[in-house]
Formats: structure tokens, C-alpha cells, sequence
């Protein structure tokens, strides 16, 4: 069996609103290379080239200055920038590009010792447990495996769910005393989610199932990352080929975007 590729997670930083990330998230993912994306989401008016053109030089200075942040801790990181009209559009799309495995959406974390994985099916729970272990590698943080069912009809299935995603978790070398895990039933499960994330320091969320590979932030994803003040990993699902990608008859996005590769200094402008 050939080993899973590198992990790879994306990280957008609004530096020009003076958003940072904090030293413990810089700390929990030191393991995992990471890409910075500096960016600015701007007015429809306002052209991505006109941004770039006023705001570039400082944002790439704070971008340069975070980057070193996290090399200092080891990790291995590379960054990119962009003014676009859409920010979770660009997100997706510098994802997919940056063969990334999920986007980390920062919001303040004082401290970081435990995890809410919030798991809706057996769809890719393999592909989520073996990014949390490289997450969990050299830390100290506690996992609460958590599920949302539908009724009591179905608790006894959640509770199954959970099992596999506990498994999968041990099978990948994580300590089975680190995993807790819950299921609850209510009618919300966003609101079960968000209610469950006060009490842990980081939230975890995935797709339901494959899909194409442009879409990260699809239905509740993205509701809980505009929702929640924990930090939150969106996993994507289990990569499609770009081949698969085109017969699903998927395009680019719509966003319009000045996007630029700080590392090999090339840029680009999409419509």
C-alpha cells in the first residue's frame, strides 16, 4: 500500500485588518506544512490590480514577517496573496491549487488543548484521521469525537459512527485515552455544534462526502466558520481528478481575483 501524501493545510490571514495567528495555533501546526495567503477582500468597484498596486508591498511585509513566525518553529510554509471580491471563492481555489487537504479559519485562541471533530458519516473518515493524527504529533491536545443524531431512532447509528472514527484515530497511532466522543440528538445540528465548540478550543469539520474538488465550504462548513469564535479546520473531502472535476462539468469560480505566488514572485489576474 503506497503512503498518503503530505498533508497540507491552507491558511488565509487578512493582515491589513491586523489578523494574526495566534502562537498556539502556530505551535499545534508546526507538523504540517502550511500555506500563508495573505489577502484582502475588496469592494466590487475596485479593481484586484489597483489593490495590488497600493496595498501590495505592505501586505507582503506582514506576510514575510508571519511566515517567519512559523518557520521559527519548524514548519514548513510557503505563502501566497490575493485582493479579491470573494474570499471563500478564493479560498477554495488556492486550495485546490495548493494541493491543500483543509483550511484553517483563524480566530483568537488564548489556549489550545482540546478538539471538537464534528463527524457526519463514514465518508472519509480514514482521510480526516489521518490529518488529525498529524495535527495531534508532538501535542498535548484532547479529541472529542462528536455526532448530531437526527432522533433517538438514530443514536444507536451515531454512536457506531463514532466507533469508526475512534478506530480509525487508534489504527493511525493517536492514544485511545486522548479520544473522547459524544452524540446528541436535536434538530439543529449546527446549533448542537456551535453550543458543544464553547467548550474546546479548536473546531474540526469535513464534508459529508466526496464532492468536486473546488468545493470546501459547502452548506453547514460554512455556516459554522462565519458562526463559531473557535479557530476552524474545514477538511475537504477525498480528492476527485481533475479529469473527474471536468466531467462533473464544474469551471472556474466566478470570483475575481490579483492573486500572486510571494515565493516565485509571478502574478496573475483572473475574471
Amino acid at each position: 500500500m503506497s503512503s498518503p501524501p503530505d498533508h497540507r493545510v491552507l491558511v488565509p490571514v487578512d493582515v491589513l485588518e491586523g489578523e494574526s495567528v495566534p502562537s498556539t495555533v502556530v505551535d499545534a501546526f508546526a507538523s504540517i506544512p502550511v500555506v500563508l495567503l495573505g489577502y484582502r477582500e475588496i469592494p466590487d468597484q475596485t479593481a484586484p490590480e489597483q489593490a495590488r498596486d497600493q496595498y501590495g508591498d505592505r501586505v507582503r511585509a506582514e506576510l514575510e514577517e508571519l511566515r517567519t513566525v512559523f518557520e521559527d518553529v519548524g514548519c514548513d510554509v510557503s505563502t501566497r496573496l490575493a485582493f479579491t471580491h470573494d474570499r471563500l471563492k478564493t479560498f477554495e481555489r488556492v486550495t485546490v491549487e495548493e494541493s491543500c487537504d483543509a483550511v484553517l479559519l483563524v480566530n483568537p485562541a488564548p489556549v489550545l488543548e482540546s478538539v471538537l471533530v464534528a463527524i457526519r458519516s463514514d465518508v472519509n473518515v480514514d482521510h480526516i484521521a489521518r490529518l488529525l493524527r498529524t495535527l495531534l504529533d508532538g501535542t498535548d491536545l484532547g479529541v472529542t469525537l462528536f455526532h448530531v443524531a437526527a432522533d433517538e431512532d438514530d443514536r444507536t447509528a451515531g454512536t457506531e459512527l463514532l466507533e469508526t472514527a475512534r478506530t480509525a484515530l487508534v489504527d493511525e497511532g493517536v492514544a485511545a485515552d486522548r479520544i473522547d466522543s459524544r452524540v446528541v440528538v436535536d434538530g439543529s445540528p449546527t446549533t448542537e455544534i456551535l453550543e458543544a465548540a464553547d467548550d474546546h478550543d479548536l473546531l474540526v469539520v469535513g464534508e459529508s462526502r466526496p464532492s468536486v474538488r473546488r468545493y470546501v465550504f459547502r452548506d453547514r462548513a460554512e455556516r459554522l466558520a462565519k458562526r463559531t469564535v473557535d479557530p476552524v479546520l474545514v477538511i475537504r473531502g477525498e480528492y476527485l481528478e481533475a479529469d473527474d472535476e471536468t466531467a462533473n462539468g464544474e469551471t472556474t469560480d466566478s470570483e475575481t481575483t490579483g492573486d500572486e505566488k510571494t515565493d516565485s514572485k509571478t502574478t496573475d489576474g483572473r475574471e
